[in-house]
């Protein structure tokens, strides 16, 4: 038995949803990388360590991501949800620390909703691209 494809949305439908959750997405990819820079900067205790290295390391992922989550790639916001994963287990094993507990939650809550966010343009961006070609009329 053949399965009958599922319709795509109406584009009237999809535009709406599509700018608010890029601007929810870039919203928290940006809160991510601010809280990352301030916590290393002014709270965290790195035992020596240069702040500077701490942060490359760990801003790294986002840099490299950030021209395309700029330009509203689907592609890019794709690949963010996969990324995304490192920074919101950082923040739970963080929020175990009674002394970055705050930051860890943080972390953690903006970290799901950026993967939420980044998940929903790119299904929405694919199934607008996919209805502008002419499937699913």
């Amino acid at each position: 038995m053949a399965k009958t494809p599922k319709p795509l949305p109406a584009l009237e439908w999809l535009q709406p949803r599509m700018k608010l959750v890029r601007s929810l997405s870039l919203l928290s990819f940006v809160a991510l990388a601010v809280l990352i820079v301030t916590w290393n900067l002014a709270f965290a205790d790195l035992h020596g360590a240069r702040v500077g290295v701490v942060l490359a390391i760990q801003l790294v992922p986002l840099a490299l991501l950030a021209p395309g989550m700029l330009m509203g790639s689907p592609r890019a916001h794709a690949w963010l949800c996969f990324v995304v994963n490192l920074y919101f287990i950082q923040g739970v094993l963080a929020a175990i620390d009674p002394a970055r507990a705050l930051y860890g939650w943080l972390e953690a809550v903006i970290s799901a909703l950026l993967f939420c966010t980044a998940l929903l343009y790119t299904r929405w961006c694919f199934q607008y691209q996919r209805k502008l070609a002419g499937e699913g009329n």
